[in-house]
This record gives structure tokens, C-alpha cells and sequence, in this order.
């Protein structure tokens, strides 16, 4: 680095803590590249841009030297260098005033000052810096933002969290006919959730977005409806937000073709008050043993009421009747985790539930009562 291209600028504090925290997501402490554990900073007359990677991952969070009329950077020179993320992001919070004022010396010395505090940062290389994937946007949808995060919490909690089957630790995400469904599975019960387009979209598309992925990207994202963009890629996927990039790659191998696990045809309904059936089943949990995943009993009865149930022999016995709204076709006694079902239920929304049984031992489905856009399926627990 020579004299002449020093990067110098002094800003608010505030936004640069909340762009900080933004693209801390990506960085971990976990990571064989050096240069990862850092925070590059990229600073121009338009603004300031902060990347962070952990090369699953790659935030960018820019801020602009002016907004609506108000100067939010001062930027004096321009220039690049990369800061140890966890010391910047301490220091970042901790100063004293309401603006900082960051300036790159020679062998990438970084000093940072506010009020009366001044820290002074060893630098690391920006050109070692990995560079971020260059997406061609050919592929391009968009979607209000908190229909985006609602999708990804009624599916991602039941991705697998083993690795023994990659692919499952994702999220399939699918687009055709202006329709996006996104479904996730650990083989043991499996979420899905479909919703329109706003932009129309040519070809189908598959692919798997990593469960982490996807938390990560929700934590960020505030809930508007403005547009979000969606780009896809043969391994990448970026959220296009106001300010805010957001890359991950894709898992790669082919996503199981889930729509023959379920089942058409029901041998038992049961429509029930969600809240009702969730605290029930939360209570009978409380005496089950955790290693055999809680597994709770359920029966139905004539006159429209389901018995939840939980044996434990060594701990005690839980016994309760909820009343159904409806209970029609056969008399049913299954067994199931009751970690997965309240997962489930959590994730629907609506006050009334339809849930689809075709027998003790087969997958069984339960649905919002009007809304045939989310489905969750559970496969019941054996008990001998």
C-alpha cells in the first residue's frame, strides 16, 4: 500500500454497529482461512461496504454516504482493508460518541477514534480477501419479505440436522408456474409451504438452500413487505434486500421426490382447536422420557374426543381428553413424538387444524382447517 491511497472516513456510529452485527452472522471462529475471521471494508464516495464470509455464507452490508438528505459517511478516501471481526465489532459498540472515525495507515495499521478513545488495529490485506461470487440475474423472483421469513419458519425446523445425508440439512426450494414451494424433510416428518410469485419467472428450478442458511438470513431481515430478490444460480443463492446482500451456496445432489410420501386417501379426521391440541400434548410431554423423544399416545373416542396420553413406567403416567370439533371415519390409537407434532403445530397458522390419518402405523398429515398451502407430515413412533 502506498501513501496516496489511505481509506479515511468518519460515520455513524449506529449504522455502522447495526451493518456490523449484520454481516457478523457470516463470520465464524471456526474457519481454516485467516482472512475469514475479519471484516472487509470497502469504502468509496458512494458509501461504505462491509462483507462477511465464512465461505458457506457471504454477508454485504452497505451503507450510503448519504440517505434522504442526511450525511451518514464522510468518506475522505477511499480504499479497502480487512479488521479481526470479533475485536472491531466489541470496539464498535463500546466507543463513546455518536460517530467514529476509521483511517488505514501504512502495513494496514487501522486506527479507530471516537471522543477521547482511540484503538489502534492491526490490519490484514483486503487483496487476500476472497471475492464474492459475480451472479449473472438472469433468474430473478421477488417476494414481500415477511412472506419470505414465514416460508422459511414453516419449513427449516424440520430439516435433518445429521450429516449422514446432506442434502437433507436443506431446504428444497422450488419454482414453477409463478409458484414457489419449499419444503423440508429429516425423513421422520417433513414441513411444506407453497405461495405465489409477484414477478414472473421462466423454467422451473430446484434446488437446496442449507437450513443455516436460511435462520441466518431470517435474523437479518426485518418484517416488511417490501420485495425481496431472489437470484439463482447453478451452486448459489442471493437475497437481493434494501442495502443488504445475502449469498449462500446451494447443497449440492438431488432433493428426494417427497410428493409419493404423502398420502391421498385418510382413514381417520380429526378437526381440533390448535392451541388446545398443542398445550395437551406439551403437558403429557412433561413425564416423558426425552431419549425415547417424548413419544405420546393419542386415541380417539366416540363422541368426538381425543385422549392424549404418556407412560412412563420408572417416572409416571399423564392422562387428558381434548374435545374435537369433528371426528369422522375410523377409531384410531397411534403413537407419535410429541417434539415433532408441537414443531408442527407451532408452525401453522390458523386457529383450527385438520389432521389426516390412514392408520397407526402410516404417515399422517395435519393442515390449516381452509388453507391447503401448508402441510406438515409426521410418521408415527412403533410401540410394542
Amino acid at each position: 500500500m502506498t501513501g496516496g491511497e489511505l481509506m479515511k472516513f468518519i460515520i455513524q456510529r449506529d449504522r455502522l454497529v447495526h451493518s456490523v452485527q449484520e454481516v457478523m452472522k457470516a463470520v465464524t471462529s471456526r474457519t481454516t482461512i485467516p482472512i475469514l475471521t475479519g471484516i472487509k471494508i470497502n469504502t468509496t464516495t458512494e458509501g461504505i461496504t462491509l462483507t462477511g464470509s465464512d465461505s458457506d455464507i457471504s454477508i454485504q452490508s452497505f451503507i450510503p454516504a448519504e440517505e434522504d438528505g442526511n450525511e451518514i459517511v464522510e468518506v475522505q478516501a477511499s480504499g479497502d482493508i480487512v479488521l479481526n471481526a470479533r475485536f472491531f465489532s466489541e470496539i464498535v459498540k463500546k466507543l463513546p460518541m455518536d460517530t467514529v472515525e476509521i483511517e488505514v495507515q501504512t502495513n494496514f495499521q487501522t486506527i479507530i477514534r471516537s471522543g477521547k478513545a482511540e484503538f489502534n488495529l492491526n490490519g490484514l490485506d483486503p487483496e487476500e480477501y476472497p471475492h464474492l461470487p459475480i451472479i449473472e440475474e438472469a433468474n430473478l423472483f421477488k417476494l414481500p419479505t415477511d412472506l419470505l421469513k414465514t416460508l422459511i419458519r414453516q419449513t427449516v425446523f424440520a430439516v435433518s440436522t445429521s450429516e449422514t445425508r446432506p442434502i437433507l440439512t436443506g431446504v428444497n426450494l422450488k419454482v414453477e408456474n409463478d409458484e414457489l414451494t419449499c419444503i423440508a424433510t429429516d425423513s421422520h416428518r417433513l414441513a411444506m409451504r407453497t405461495a405465489n410469485i409477484e414477478s414472473k419467472i421462466n423454467g422451473t428450478y430446484s434446488v437446496v438452500i442449507p437450513g443455516k442458511s436460511l435462520n441466518e438470513l431470517s435474523k437479518i431481515l426485518d418484517d416488511t413487505n417490501e420485495l425481496i430478490e431472489i437470484v439463482i444460480t447453478e451452486n448459489q443463492v442471493l437475497f437481493k434486500a434494501k442495502n443488504l446482500l445475502f449469498f449462500s451456496r446451494l447443497l449440492e445432489g438431488n432433493y428426494p421426490d417427497t410428493s409419493r410420501l404423502i398420502p391421498t386417501d385418510s382413514k381417520t379426521d380429526v378437526i381440533v382447536k390448535t392451541k388446545e391440541l398443542l398445550q395437551a400434548i406439551d403437558r403429557a410431554s412433561l413425564l416423558a422420557k426425552e431419549n425415547r423423544n417424548n413419544v405420546v399416545k393419542l386415541l380417539t373416542h366416540d363422541g368426538g374426543v381425543i385422549e392424549v396420553s404418556s407412560n412412563t413406567p420408572e417416572v409416571g403416567k399423564v392422562v387428558e381428553e381434548v374435545v374435537a370439533e369433528a371426528i369422522e371415519g375410523e377409531e384410531l390409537k397411534i403413537s407419535f413424538s410429541a417434539k415433532f407434532v408441537m414443531d408442527a403445530l407451532k408452525a401453522l397458522e390458523g386457529t383450527d387444524i385438520k389432521i389426516s390419518f390412514t392408520g397407526a402405523m402410516r404417515p399422517f398429515v395435519i393442515c390449516p382447517l381452509h388453507d391447503d398451502r401448508m402441510l406438515q407430515l409426521i410418521l408415527p413412533v412403533r410401540t410394542y
